[in-house]
């Protein structure tokens, strides 16, 4: 059992090097991913489990990616033709229109979250509207690391909790949760962290006003998208359906469907141009100065997502249906309060975002750890939703080589860790969560022990 052990050690810490090699060199994760399967694969085979069932544990949990896997087909047409159709660069060229220069840093928080609960995708809004706001920031002369951290902490805020979200509907469909449900309950834990960050980037927007109003930017936005009401319909259609918790990917199909007629009628596409852009991203000809900026989408750019989500699915797979974690696993089980769970959960999305260098993994294999101690204590599928919606979705992004991080500060041209003290919203949200657990923790056991002393000296009276 000793070298059993010690040999998981050092696949594990394999992994770790492999994948932080990968992503530091910028490697795609996938391949060092499926290598790390394959090894753990072999882990499952020296301790006795066939082929053919190792295989079958790993079909099994790949199957539980699918429908996250036809979501992400989704967020990446409905990227491109949020472009295409205008929808994109209004919601920037209203948003710029009404700022406050000072009170640049807060307005780049709120629209980049606004953007993100849209989208869904914490990349897709940090390349749109967060690298926009990135060369505004830039060109007024603020803080750099300031500006990134608002923006990287606003597009997790969507990634967290809107019903597009990949993250969001991986959860759900991990926990056998609603997903509507655990929105509402985002949105509930959440609120505290979002109201502190908004007072936390209003201190900063003082400090370090904008001297720039970007006013080329836009300029150009108006003269190459008819920037008419009809094209935020796609987005309203999203929000509306949302209230009535109409199914996501029907949502998102009907955002599509408008998107596509907007680009068709009103910005005079052609459906060839079109159908390229589903396929392969929205583009700007060349000679655009906005063509870095509104750009991307598209079915095939998600590709090494899936990847990295099926393989992690397959992790999850091996881990929940051997004893690879086994003594972990016992040590887990004891834990029975819930303030001690979410600590443990805290901890636990810590390890597997440093060792997994992918939000996805994080959320993978925390599930497959935690899953048995919130059963085995009597929680409910959404409090387990809900904990990895506060702890593996946003602290990944605050491990510099993980992608989470890596993705958006490579995509921004800013420091890996330079963005970290100013994401706020990304470490308030599971503080608080520590915090409120603990002093409900603190509060009730006086009132406890005051109810037994008094059951049992009335007792000792009688």
């Amino acid at each position: 059992m000793k070298y059993k052990n010690m040999y998981l050690l050092f696949s594990v810490l394999i992994t770790f090097f492999l994948l932080l090699f990968s992503t530091l060199k910028g490697i795609f994760i996938g391949f060092p991913l499926i290598l790390c399967f394959l090894n753990f694969a072999c882990i499952a085979h020296q301790r006795g489990y066939p082929l053919r069932e190792i295989m079958g544990m790993s079909y099994r949990g790949g199957k539980k990616s699918l429908l996250v896997l036809r979501i992400l087909v989704l967020v990446g047409a409905i990227t491109s033709l949020w472009i295409a159709s205008g929808t994109t660069p209004a919601i920037l060229y209203y948003g710029m229109l009404r700022m406050n220069p000072h009170l640049f840093i807060l307005y780049t928080f709120l629209i980049s979250s606004a953007v993100s609960f849209l989208l869904g995708t914490s990349f897709g809004t940090v390349s749109t509207v967060g690298l926009a706001l990135m060369i505004m920031a830039k060109g007024g002369h603020i803080n750099s690391n300031i500006a990134a951290g608002a923006i990287i902490a606003g597009s997790y805020f969507g990634d967290r909790c809107s019903p597009m979200s990949s993250s969001a509907n991986l959860v759900a469909h991990l926990t056998h949760s609603d997903l509507y449900a655990n929105i509402k309950g985002m949105f509930r834990t959440g609120m505290l962290p979002f109201l502190l960050s908004v007072l936390a980037y209003l201190g900063l927007s003082i400090s370090q006003p904008l001297r720039f109003t970007g006013t080329t930017m836009i300029n150009e936005i108006s003269l190459l998208f008819t920037l008419h009401w009809i094209v935020l319909l796609p987005a309203l259609a999203i929000l509306v359906l949302a209230v009535f918790r109409v199914d996501v990917q029907i949502s998102m199909v009907v955002s599509i469907l408008l998107a596509i007629f907007i680009s068709l009628e009103v910005q005079h596409y052609q459906i060839l141009e079109i159908l390229k852009f589903i396929l392969f991203g929205f583009t700007l000809h060349a000679g655009s100065p906005l063509s870095a900026i509104l750009q991307g989408g598209g079915i095939l750019s998600m590709w090494k997502v899936s990847v990295v989500i099926y393989v992690s699915c397959c992790w999850a797979g091996l881990f929940a249906e051997t004893d690879i974690l086994k003594d972990l696993n016992e040590f887990l089980r004891t834990i029975n309060s819930p303030s001690a769970r979410f600590l443990m959960t805290t901890l636990m999305s810590l390890l597997t975002s440093i060792l997994g260098c992918s939000q996805t993994i994080s959320i993978v294999l925390t599930h497959s750890l935690m899953n048995d101690v919130y059963t085995n204590g009597q929680s409910s599928r959404t409090q387990l939703a809900l904990d990895l919606e506060n702890t593996s979705v946003p602290l990944a992004a605050v491990i510099p080589w993980n992608t989470a991080a890596f993705v958006p500060t490579a995509t921004l041209n800013v420091s890996l860790m330079g963005f970290i003290p100013y994401a706020f919203y990304l470490y308030l949200l599971p503080l608080t969560q520590i915090i409120f657990s603990s002093l409900i923790k603190s509060l009730s056991s006086p009132v406890h022990r005051l109810r037994s002393e008094t059951r049992y000296g009335n007792r000792s009276h009688l």
